[in-house]
């Protein structure tokens, strides 16, 4: 066991298995409540969810450790090792932060269509056959979410690229330039964070009420 957990990649790899073991018990005992087939539309629906979370996770984590922690206490941390964060903890936490974000939009919009209320949320129940409170509040939260994912890939990675000079490619930047790039990023960091707690609401509220 210790092999497994010691290991980043094995550990991973363990967990999905043991998801995929739990999966083959619930066929096994018939498919669960719904009695759902491998080539069923739900079935598709279910591992698109659960992939959703798992990215959904991943994203909101970093976004929660670069806000209540990496920021809160770099200004403690003395001088002589800021680079050690700088230089190799967040450059490898910005790129889980992003890609999870590419992964957790990516898999919401193949759920939605595979449960058939894309249109209907993205227009926020104005086009399609259904609307209400469910359909507006998950329209709602999948717009937060691509807000705070277009913040991510255009306006955060890439002032960070040049207050971090990640990968060297901004070795001419001056120190001011580099703050100013650090402080943009900080903003629209503590706005996704700030814009979360909304789109939350909208994706939980959205599942009790309704769609």
């Amino acid at each position: 066991m210790a092999s497994i957990l010691s290991n980043l990649y094995r550990m991973v790899t363990a967990g999905f298995v043991l998801a995929i073991v739990l999966f083959a018990v619930v066929m096994a005992l018939g498919g669960g409540d719904y009695g759902v087939t491998l080539g069923d539309r739900g079935f598709w629906s279910f591992v698109f969810r659960w992939l959703h979370v798992l990215a959904g996770i991943m994203w909101i984590g970093h976004l929660y450790y670069f806000n209540f922690v990496q920021m809160i206490q770099m200004p403690k941390i003395p001088d002589e090792q800021k680079p050690a964060v700088s230089k190799f903890i967040a450059p490898e936490a910005l790129w889980w932060f992003r890609w999870a974000a590419m992964a957790t939009i990516a898999t919401g919009l193949v759920l939605a269509w595979l449960n058939y209320y894309l249109v209907e949320a993205l227009s926020l129940g104005a086009l399609g056959e259904t609307s209400g409170t469910g359909t507006i509040l998950i329209g709602v939260g999948m717009w937060l979410g691509t807000i705070m994912w277009f913040n991510v890939w255009f306006i955060i990675w890439p002032n960070q690229q040049k207050a971090l000079n990640i990968e060297n490619r901004y070795p001419s930047l001056s120190k001011e330039q580099k703050a100013a790039a650090g402080r943009t990023a900080m903003l629209v960091s503590r706005t996704n964070a700030m814009l979360s707690v909304p789109m939350l609401f909208a994706m939980v509220g959205a599942q009790n009420l309704g769609l």
